[in-house]
């Protein structure tokens, strides 16, 4: 696909290496903030760091083959450029024959379609493959004419789907406040929920604990305690720390919970040893050690405001760890470092006792064909209904003492 107007010029990339690093960062959320700047925000567009959109993350999946056509993941992201040839705007996007790997379900709309005679595979997935964390996706270089350019790259997404014949196109976990430059180009827009924990400036897990309900924090106290009974002792590992023996073992961890949930687990082994090549500061291994080995472990990355908790595994079963490893220990890492929130991850009404509260996810949809269209748009009206209302009861029910409740946010 190539686009051109006066102002720009839109075109399609099938890999992350057309693009130089150093002008993918200058997108506002793909590049850590400067040391001069502790807002973790873009140091000109105030859009907050997310590792997922990074050059480094995106990259390592397609060249660990962990995201090709083979694996149902075609690259075909959209890229905005000047007149000049500069890089002004990209969506990283993917031309999907399946619906895995996404965490916006629309089984039922494929399912559907293809009852009544139509074709709904394949379709563009504009997203970070396997991540369900709320990220940019209309992604510009910060300056006057944001929005423009936000639009454009939307508008490329729609376009790209007619020119191929395509179904559909889903962005998936998008912030808020892209949802607008979506609408404004035809896109129905879709809500959802997860739990976050939002940090209330918080000096330690026991001042966490001070907010919550007597019974709950007995709960949480006594549960903590519990995981690590059997001589069990937490670490955390980041940076140098991740060795490649070190990846060999989260990765054994990773293989044996992901091969029970969907039967063959998304990311290769080279992914991991890319990602700690390229962006090991970003990366946080939560790792239970017992005996003088490691028996579980979860995969977080550190953006520039929220924890992201990802992948766990284990090879041994003990009663909380989970619930240690994944949350509790998330939580710890936010307070000591500062981060605004944690999010843990798609779905989990059980996150809700751990100070994890309901925060409403994003997504926007364009559907090409006009009785398919009407359907989904009537659907979705009713289920973001139903999911602010399910929202607003969940967080009645709460750990936190009358007074003291940390509002979940939207995404």
């Amino acid at each position: 696909m190539t686009t051109e107007s006066s102002d720009y010029t839109l075109s399609t990339i099938d890999s992350m290496a057309s693009v130089t690093a150093s002008d993918w960062s200058r997108l506002g959320g793909a590049a850590r903030a400067s040391q001069s700047d502790s807002s973790g925000s873009h140091p000109e567009s105030g859009v907050v760091y997310n590792p997922f959109v990074s050059h480094a993350f995106l990259s390592s999946l397609e060249e660990s083959g962990s995201v090709t056509a083979e694996t149902g993941w075609l690259p075909q992201h959209i890229v905005l450029r000047a007149p000049d040839g500069s890089l002004e705007g990209a969506m990283p996007a993917y031309i999907k024959s399946h619906s895995m790997g996404e965490y916006v379900f629309d089984h039922a709309w494929a399912d559907a379609f293809e009852r009544a005679g139509g074709r709904y595979y394949p379709k563009l997935q504009c997203s970070a493959p396997f991540t369900p964390a709320t990220g940019p996706r209309l992604m510009v270089r910060p300056g006057p004419g944001d929005d423009s350019r936000r639009r454009a790259l939307a508008a490329g997404g729609r376009s790209l789907c007619n020119q191929l014949g395509l179904s559909s196109v889903h962005a998936t976990f998008v912030p808020e406040a892209e949802i607008a430059s979506f609408e404004s180009e035809g896109y129905l827009h879709r809500t959802d929920q997860q739990f976050h924990f939002q940090n209330a400036g918080y000096e330690s897990y026991e001042d966490f604990l001070a907010t919550l309900a007597s019974r709950k924090r007995k709960q949480l106290r006594k549960e903590r305690n519990a995981a690590l009974e059997n001589g069990i002792t937490i670490e955390w590992l980041t940076g140098a720390d991740l060795t490649e023996s070190i990846w060999d073992i989260f990765y054994d961890f990773y293989i044996d919970t992901g091969g029970r949930k969907w039967g063959r687990p998304y990311l290769t082994r080279p992914f991991f040893s890319l990602i700690g090549e390229r962006m090991a500061e970003d990366v946080l291994l939560v790792m239970a050690r017992r005996e003088g080995r490691f028996v579980a472990g979860a995969i977080n990355f550190i953006g520039g405001e929220c924890l992201y908790g990802r992948h766990w595994g284990c090879v041994e079963d003990h009663p909380f760890l989970h619930f240690e490893v994944c949350y509790h220990q998330a939580i710890d890492f936010a307070i000591a470092k500062g981060l605004a929130r944690v999010e843990a991850g798609a779905q989990g009404e059980h996150k809700l006792a751990r100070g994890y509260l309901p925060a409403t996810t994003h997504s926007a949809h364009y559907i090409d064909h006009p009785g398919l269209r009407r359907a989904v748009a009537d659907y979705l009206e009713r289920e973001r209904r139903d999911v602010a209302h399910i929202g607003q009861v969940l967080s009645e029910h709460g750990p936190f003492r009358k007074g003291n409740r940390t509002d979940g946010t939207d995404a």
